[in-house]
């Protein structure tokens, strides 16, 4: 990086500090710190949900996917897709409920502080795990951006760079919470979309200079090398060079999973609607932000293709397909010498951090409203609740710094923090229709979640050693192999010589050179290769790390066969018991014990029903009628514990067009894709 780069750098975080210096002029209260006064317009919602849903991991995400296994690696972070639509309709949710914290919604539906304390565990272990994974990731990505392998001391860079940024979010976030970071997450969106499109059109002039004849200089020469330099199985969308990663029906499952849990992920009370002035901007800001990072995972997509066809002769990627984003800024940008790598590296903080900003604040929200305020100090004043909330905030960033000091396994992290919420995902999503689901049942749930999928499957092992030598467990997927026969590209030829390089490096540092997958076809460009993917020979029953797979062993025992399932199959037969279990565990506790008080039931299913007015007083005094019976509500099945009502005009037409805009967008990346394609 050069001085230029540094210098934009450096004016990125005082702008960031400066934003937060000023917000906090403006906080008198808890509603102002924790919700910004639950005054913003669609403008700030949709890049609070855009800004909170986008972390600095996707990019790189795709990009490593993309070099690995095509146009079909998009699915590693698009398959958040197809839950868009749903947003139009939760949003409205966390606009009704009028709370701070996903933690008041547990205590006043079930009745428990008790809930509301345990939700607030659950955020902590969550955001920390779930921000660590940024933080390491940030590192990660930065050294081919800085160059250096080492920051200060001699340390590895991540011991550096984490530290800083850590500093930056606490000095702008803590200061002025919720309204600080949803000024900056309208800044850093605009980072984080430069970050989606820059690389993209210098990228395709590069291909051009780099692999064009004479006047060959432009963007449609760029597109069109790329398809001459990269073989076509990389631009399929569902099947790529891995035979199909991503097949149908596990981006279904996954969708499902998301849909399921992405509900009680504690920042969606803010920036999924909360924070919004009445609930016309709750959904348009939350389906608009996330569509944003749609489109921007189009743009993430397309850079790995060009980064596939102008740096395939990297040694440096072929080792650590993680640094496709680095490397491809660095050698594409870097050449001219005019900030950009500087603002590469300053949008990739922003993606991380204004997601890092607003689950801070969240978090501080729900140790203030769950733990401290009930428990510690009830009658504190708005100042000091304040106070508590800004330490709290202090304390959740050290805490992801820490861990992702500890830890350098970032994809663990990652699953990790994806699958606590579903400890809380059954309660929030039965609470909100079923009358009759009960506190008690609650905690069954959760006790039955955290023992089936976070406490036995490592802990069995080791009480029971012997299962591992059992030949019954001993069961592995079966091995298939994939074999395409084509010509090899100028792509195929490069990656060859850039995995010998990248093998004689790691043997020569006495590294394990495993990492480096098989070797890639040896020919020359033209000559018929064959190229081999082999999926399977797994174990079924054991993880990676030794844990036991529970839920396999439950299909063992009904006689279901898994030796011949793929990997993808697997992971979508995990399905079941990650969302049917623990509503089937809810539902059964639920008729057996003692449900909630009328009084309570009738006062939350009557405040859920009852639409947002932007101003208070008018909307207390309609709550007050509301409470009082004065409103009509028109629930699918009448007098039952059903609390499902008939969709309105507005939910239909918005649903329908959110589904309508995840058809575009598909479209649009498929076209995108064939840009340059040769027609036969």
């Amino acid at each position: 990086m050069t001085p230029i780069d540094y210098f934009v750098l450096v004016t990125y975080f005082a702008i960031m500090i400066g934003i937060g210096l000023w917000a906090m002029r403006g906080v008198k209260n808890q509603e102002d710190y924790f919700m910004g006064g639950r005054g913003f317009g669609k403008l700030l919602q949709t890049f609070a949900a855009f800004g909170a849903g986008t972390g600095a991991h996707e990019p790189v995400t795709v990009g490593r996917t993309g070099w690995t296994s095509g146009l079909s690696g998009v699915w590693s972070a698009l398959m958040w897709l197809f839950v868009t639509p749903v947003y139009w309709i939760t949003a409205v949710w966390y606009r009704r409920m009028r709370h701070m914290t996903l933690g008041d919604w547990f205590v006043e539906r079930y009745e428990s502080r008790a809930l509301g304390a345990a939700y607030t565990l659950f955020a902590i272990v969550f955001y920390m795990f779930y921000l660590s994974t940024m933080f390491s990731a940030i590192a990660k990505f930065a050294v081919p951006l800085l160059g250096v392998e080492t920051g200060w001391f001699g340390y590895d860079l991540k011991y550096t760079l984490i530290p800083v940024i850590a500093l930056v979010v606490i000095g702008y976030g803590v200061l002025g919470g919720l309204a600080a970071a949803y000024v900056t997450d309208l800044i850093q969106g605009v980072f984080i979309i430069l970050l989606s499109v820059m690389l993209i059109p210098y990228g395709l002039w590069a291909l051009a200079a780099k692999f064009g004849g004479a006047g060959e200089d432009s963007l449609m020469d760029g597109f069109r090398i790329m398809h001459a330099r990269v073989s076509d199985d990389y631009f399929n969308l569902f099947a790529g060079p891995s035979s199909g990663e991503f097949p149908i029906q596990y981006i279904l499952s996954l969708s499902v999973l998301a849909m399921v849990g992405i509900v009680v992920q504690p920042h969606f009370i803010a920036t999924g609607g909360g924070s919004a002035k009445t609930e016309d901007e709750a959904r348009i800001g939350l389906v608009t932000g996330n569509f944003l990072k749609r489109l921007c995972t189009v743009g993430w997509a397309l850079t790995a293709l060009i980064a596939l066809a102008l740096l395939a002769d990297s040694p440096e990627i072929a080792g650590d397909p993680d640094k496709v984003w680095g490397v491809a800024a660095r050698e594409i940008l870097g050449p001219l010498n005019m900030g950009l790598v500087g603002l590469m590296l300053a949008c990739l903080l922003a993606a991380m951090m204004s997601s890092a900003d607003c689950y801070m604040i969240v978090t501080s929200a729900l140790v203030v409203r769950n733990v401290y305020a009930p428990y510690i100090n009830p009658n504190a004043d708005e100042k000091k609740y304040v106070l508590v909330g800004r330490l709290t905030g202090l304390i959740i960033i050290i805490g992801a710094s820490v861990v992702a000091l500890r830890f350098s396994d970032v994809f663990g992290q990652f699953k990790m923090a994806m699958e606590l919420p579903i400890l809380f995902a059954a309660p929030f999503w039965v609470g909100m229709y079923w009358r009759r689901a009960t506190r008690t049942a609650v905690w069954a749930t959760m006790a039955f979640s955290i023992l089936f999928f976070f406490v036995l499957p490592p802990i069995v092992p080791n009480l029971m050693p012997s299962l591992a030598q059992q030949e019954s467990l001993a069961a592995t997927t079966e091995v298939v192999r994939t074999t395409i026969r084509r010509k090899a590209t100028e792509s195929d030829v490069a990656r060859h010589e850039a995995f010998i390089a990248a093998k004689k490096s790691i043997e020569e540092s006495g590294g394990d050179i495993t990492v480096l997958g098989s070797e890639p076809a040896n020919a020359s460009v033209g000559q018929p290769i064959t190229v081999v993917s082999q999926t399977g020979g797994k174990s079924i029953f054991w993880t990676d790390s030794g844990s036991l797979n529970l839920d396999f062993l439950v299909y063992d025992a009904i006689g279901i066969d898994l030796s011949g399932a793929s990997k993808a199959t697997l992971e979508t037969l995990r399905l079941p018991s990650r969302v049917l279990l623990p509503f089937a565990i809810l539902v059964l506790v639920s008729l057996v014990t003692r449900r909630g008080t009328d009084q309570t039931l009738h006062r939350y299913f009557a405040k859920m029903n009852t639409p947002v007015l932007a101003d208070p007083i008018a909307d207390r005094e309609r709550l007050e009628a509301a409470y009082a019976g004065e409103q009509s509500i028109r629930k699918v099945f009448p007098n039952s514990d059903l609390e499902f009502t008939w969709p309105t005009i507005k939910d239909v037409i918005g649903f329908t067009a959110c589904c309508g805009i995840c058809a575009i967008i598909i479209g649009l990346l498929v076209w995108l894709a064939s840009i340059g394609a040769t027609t036969v």
